[in-house]
């Protein structure tokens, strides 16, 4: 079993508390599904890509879930804790070469998860009509589109902050 430092869990704990407020805080509903459009998937991408899938996968899957929780769509918790974290994993491992037009395949990527995985909870899962599903689809791609901003936004702090890259090797 792999030991983590309280300095790591700390950054885990915080990270996953900032995808929480990018969550929950400038939120726009979706009347049609009971869902709403943020801007945590920036988060989600950031934490992908300076802290590698594991990592990732806790913070933005952990923030948003939680944001979930607090914001009164505990309905969607469960699923928003695995997609986002597998939206951070896939980010994780097609960004992972820091080349960043990858970087932003990657983010894109992740947004299809995003999509796709709402999409089919929706209908599925919730048992919606696919046509109520549907309504949510462009909502989804306009937060997986916003979340390209995390890319930028992780190259900018990687270049004020090199260490940043170290955490992403270690994880």
């Amino acid at each position: 079993m792999r030991q983590y430092s309280v300095r790591r869990i700390a950054l885990v704990a915080i990270m996953a508390a900032v995808v929480c407020v990018l969550t929950a805080v400038p939120r726009v509903p979706v009347p049609a599904t009971g869902g709403y459009v943020h801007l945590g998937d920036v988060g989600a991408a950031f934490a992908a890509l300076a802290f590698g899938p594991s990592l990732g996968f806790l913070i933005a899957g952990g923030g948003m879930a939680i944001a979930d929780v607090i914001g009164g769509y505990a309905l969607y918790a469960p699923a928003t804790f695995v997609i986002h974290g597998l939206q951070a994993v896939v980010i994780a491992l097609i960004g992972q070469k820091r080349n960043a037009w990858l970087m932003f395949v990657a983010a894109a990527a992740g947004g299809v998860i995003v999509v796709g995985g709402y999409f089919l909870y929706q209908w599925l899962i919730l048992g919606m009509a696919m046509a109520v599903a549907v309504v949510e689809v462009p909502f989804n791609l306009l937060q997986a589109s916003l979340g390209l901003l995390g890319v930028p936004l992780y190259l900018l702090v990687k270049r004020a902050y090199p260490p940043l890259v170290r955490w992403a090797q270690s994880s």
